[in-house]
């Protein structure tokens, strides 16, 4: 199967979180074989927990699932570009290949604030693969932000103190 079929697998896990009031943010993990280990969508407003991102979950899943938090030959797929946080992550699971779909200029980690990915020194190195269905996975975005700041009338929010 292709990269557009993973993402689309994704993007559906984004879309059932932006149904859930969470950011829409799906990811799609791999093994090495390439059967599905787990799928998942960020959850930190359910969880209260500011972990719960997507790329954790499909770890935390596959990492239960197989018995090992690492992960070696695992190719994970997400609509958005990972934060430092989870590039950690899967630096730590030793992920082989990271696919993603739209850029974040404001915290993403593979190329929009930084990118950890092409840093040498580290003991692991992941391939990224960056734009993969890139305007289905912002427009989602883009349209859950927009019906956010419409929700939200400035003149019933008061004076910031």
């Amino acid at each position: 199967m292709t990269d557009e079929y993973w993402m689309g697998l994704a993007l559906h896990q984004a879309e059932l979180a932006a149904r859930d009031g969470e950011v829409p943010v799906g990811a799609v993990l791999l093994a090495g074989n390439g059967s599905l280990l787990a799928v998942g969508r960020n959850r930190p407003i359910r969880a209260k927990d500011p972990s719960a991102h997507a790329e954790i979950q499909v770890l935390r899943t596959a990492a239960q699932r197989l018995g090992n938090y690492r992960l070696p030959g695992a190719k994970l797929y997400v609509t958005l570009e990972p934060c430092l946080m989870c590039a950690g992550a899967m630096f730590h699971a030793r992920i082989a290949q990271l696919i993603y779909g739209a850029s974040d200029p404001k915290t993403g980690v593979a190329g929009g604030v930084r990118d950890v990915f092409g840093w040498r020194e580290l003991n692991h190195q992941t391939e990224v693969k960056a734009g993969v269905l890139a305007q289905p996975c912002g427009d989602l975005l883009r349209d859950f932000f927009a019906a956010r700041r419409k929700k939200v009338n400035p003149s019933e929010v008061g004076p910031v103190r």
